[in-house]
């Protein structure tokens, strides 16, 4: 562990309160953020995904936030690429990496590497994005019941990841994971877990929500339409800019969409909480009650007094 570079890792379910928890890091210590939100990489996107606001990203320097358009390819294992070289130059600074975000799934690549998957079969993909997702979500629970299991029944990207996986390799996406084993593990982690009794964060989680939609989160969502990004994009068929695209085409009135999107965001924050419950590694915090212990945790783990 001596020769491992020192990584502080904030996670937790959206809406329990990790950008402030990590601004309050910079008063003490000379950090820098790694964006760990797999939305808020893309550029336009901004009420929807919860950005940081201008302020915010400049009381420390913040990485990873709005490097691509909604029409790039952006995946966990670009993002291990860009995440790891960015912790590279913030210890050459001399300073202190913190990742934050809630993506699981880029958390695990960043620190434990990612399997070498099969490329892109852009004619396999097409045929399979044209067909009804739940179709392709029994497909998959077929021939791999472990990832349907772990996979949102409406979550037609990563389905269609799967199967390709699995119709490419003969192998289910599970088979290539335990081969894995994901253990390349080059830093020493600090993990922080935030999280907040279910009725508190499920009522932050509705505040939220209506604080984007005062922001004009429909007017974001319209600018990108008009920017000429497709609904069918993997951006824009994300919680709250699915549902705002199908207000906008008049299949959902605004009050059904606003109340999907709490739905769909509580129903995220759970799965959320599901993967990051697996990990004996990390140290759950519980808010706001020991928010208090945060840093003194963080100087501790840095050697720091």
């Amino acid at each position: 562990m001596a020769d491992r570079k020192k990584l502080i890792i904030i996670s937790g379910p959206t809406g329990v309160g990790k950008t402030s928890i990590a601004l309050s890091l910079a008063q003490e210590l000379p950090v820098e953020f790694i964006n760990a939100d797999s939305m808020q990489v893309y550029r336009y996107m901004d009420i929807g995904t919860a950005k940081p606001e201008p302020g915010e990203l400049t009381a420390a320097p913040h990485h990873l936030v709005s490097i691509v358009d909604p029409d790039e390819d952006f995946d966990a294992a670009k993002f291990m690429e860009l995440g790891r070289k960015a912790v590279d130059d913030i210890c050459l600074r001399g300073n202190v990496p913190v990742v934050v975000g809630g993506t699981a799934l880029y958390l695990r690549a960043l620190i434990s590497g990612i399997f070498d998957a099969p490329g892109k079969d852009e004619n396999l993909r097409k045929k399979l994005m044209e067909v009804e997702v739940g179709i392709l979500h029994k497909r998959l629970a077929d021939v791999d019941p472990e990832t349907a299991i772990r996979v949102n029944r409406n979550d037609r990207v990563r389905i269609v990841r799967a199967l390709e996986v699995y119709y490419l390799t003969g192998e289910k996406l599970t088979a290539h994971h335990d081969k894995h084993k994901f253990e390349d593990t080059p830093y020493d982690c600090l993990k922080l877990c935030l999280n907040r009794g279910r009725d508190v964060l499920y009522g932050r989680i509705e505040r939220r929500v209506d604080e984007m939609m005062e922001k004009d989160f429909l007017n974001e969502v319209k600018g990108l339409l008009e920017k000429g990004y497709s609904p069918q994009l993997k951006s824009m068929q994300s919680i709250g800019y699915k549902q705002l695209v199908s207000h906008l085409t008049g299949q959902l009135s605004l009050v059904e969409a606003v109340s999907q999107i709490k739905r769909e965001t509580r129903r995220f924050a759970k799965r959320q909480l599901t993967w990051f419950r697996k990990d004996p590694d990390i140290l759950w915090v519980d808010l706001p009650e020991k928010s208090c212990a945060i840093i003194g945790s963080i100087k501790k783990f840095l050697n720091i007094n």
